[in-house]
Formats: C-alpha cells, sequence, structure tokens
C-alpha cells in the first residue's frame, strides 16, 4: 500500500486486510478502537455482574459454571486488550480504570445509550435479580454474542479477527452452560419466574444490535470493520432465541 488513504479505503471496501497498528491509516484506527474497547468494556462489566451470583448458584457444578464464565469473559477482555496495546492503551491501569459492576436501576430504560463511565453495551447498565434470572441473560445474551462474535470475526484488522474467531467456542460454550441451568429451574417448577426474566432481558438484549438503520454501518462496512447490516444480525438471533425458548417452554 501506499501512504495514500484513498487507496487504503479502496483496497479495504475490496475487503483488503491489515495486519500491524502502523498500516491503519487514523479514521480506521479510531473506528476499530472504539469497537475493541466497547468489547472490553462489555466483558469486564458482564464478568463483574456475574461474579455477583456466583454464590447464589443451587449447587457447585453451577457455581464452578458461573465462576468459569466470568473467568474466561475476563481472559476474552485481556486478550482484546492486547491488541490494544499496539495502539497505545495502558493495559496496565485499565482493569481498575472504571467501576464495572457499577448498575442502574432495574426498572431503567436507557434504550441503547452507553454508560457515562465506559464503553459497555447498555445491557450490561442492568443488574441482575438472582440466578434465574442471571441464567436467562446469560442465554440470551449469549446467544447474541455469537451472532455478533460470527460478524466480528470477519473484520478487516486480521489480529482482532483471529482472537475472536478463538474466543467464539467458548462463548458458545457459555450459551451451553446457561441452557443446561436454564433446563434445570424448569424441571423444578421456575418456568413462570423464568418467562418474566425472559419478558425482562429480552428487549435490553435487542438493543444491543444498535438502531435498525444506521449511517455508522455505511461508513464500518467501507472499512472492511462491518459486513452485515444490524436489522439482519437480530433477526437471526431473535430466531435462534425463539428456537431455544420455545423448546423449554417459554414465550420469546
Amino acid at each position: 500500500m501506499t501512504s495514500d488513504t484513498m487507496s487504503i479505503e479502496r483496497y479495504l471496501a475490496q475487503d483488503g486486510k491489515l495486519s500491524a497498528p502502523e498500516n491503519v491509516p487514523p479514521r480506521y484506527r479510531a473506528e476499530l478502537m472504539k469497537l475493541m474497547a466497547s468489547f472490553v468494556d462489555s466483558s469486564l462489566a458482564g464478568a463483574a455482574g456475574f461474579a455477583d451470583v456466583i454464590n447464589a448458584g443451587p449447587g457447585i457444578k453451577e457455581r464452578i459454571a458461573a465462576a468459569k464464565i466470568v473467568l474466561e469473559k475476563t481472559d476474552h477482555a485481556d486478550r482484546v486488550l492486547r491488541i490494544m496495546a499496539g495502539f497505545g492503551t495502558d493495559t496496565a491501569r485499565y482493569a481498575n480504570a472504571h467501576p464495572w459492576a457499577a448498575r442502574l436501576p432495574r426498572d431503567a430504560d436507557i434504550g441503547t445509550q452507553r454508560s457515562e463511565q465506559d464503553m459497555r453495551l447498555a445491557v450490561f447498565n442492568y443488574p441482575l435479580a438472582g440466578w434465574g434470572d442471571a441464567v436467562v441473560m446469560n442465554l440470551l445474551m449469549g446467544l447474541a454474542v455469537g451472532v455478533q462474535l460470527e460478524e466480528m470475526g470477519r473484520i478487516s484488522y486480521q489480529p482482532l479477527a483471529e482472537v475472536f474467531r478463538e474466543i467464539a467456542p467458548r462463548e458458545r460454550r457459555h450459551t451451553e452452560l446457561a441452557i443446561e441451568g436454564l433446563e434445570r429451574l424448569i424441571a423444578e417448577g421456575e418456568a413462570s419466574a423464568l418467562q418474566t426474566s425472559v419478558t425482562y432481558w429480552r428487549p435490553r438484549v435487542a438493543a444491543s444490535f444498535g438502531q435498525e438503520h444506521s449511517e455508522k454501518f455505511e461508513r464500518l462496512q467501507a472499512l472492511g470493520l462491518r459486513h452485515t447490516p444490524n436489522a439482519a444480525l437480530r433477526t437471526r438471533w431473535e430466531d435462534e432465541a425463539a428456537s431455544v425458548l420455545t423448546q423449554m417452554g417459554l414465550s420469546a
């Protein structure tokens, strides 16, 4: 490539790939850093929230599963942070940079707004209400993460795309653990409370896909940082969530 920014943009628009910070033009860098910060902040906030309910698990197996999820989500954040370090991020200070466990009141409704403190997705500003509620949130968000990671595994910055592809199977396992936990709770007669949690979390997880029509999407698509429109990703998630919930006798 040459130093001509437009030639780089044409290269990216034709499915070109970048592999090192020194090859990244300023506008691309800004969008890439936002993407990575959102993932890291959401992972750390999600892990912090789930850590608070580990001891609410009904048995040792469930508590081990919850602890494993917290550990791996924190590790996933660390993997992306290492890439951010190549762009100058002070990773040593990042872990304590924000109050990751901070939450809004349960009845807050912020739509797709970000936290004022960090770049976590809006859904990670809401508190969990016990073990069953945490399992439902983990299921719905896990399915959403699966859809989103497949999209992000195609981005044009190769080191980051590789990390997303590596962590995708572990995130799928988190969703499988949520399904197992939900099945146990339903067998124990908790279906009514779980349905209440589904009703609460479903619109909040849906908001994590962003606005249906977004000018930002076209900008990111031109840089190879997005490929599939928000509406299509959300529809896929809705279908997958409906299929899983229906099989368990819950309404989507």
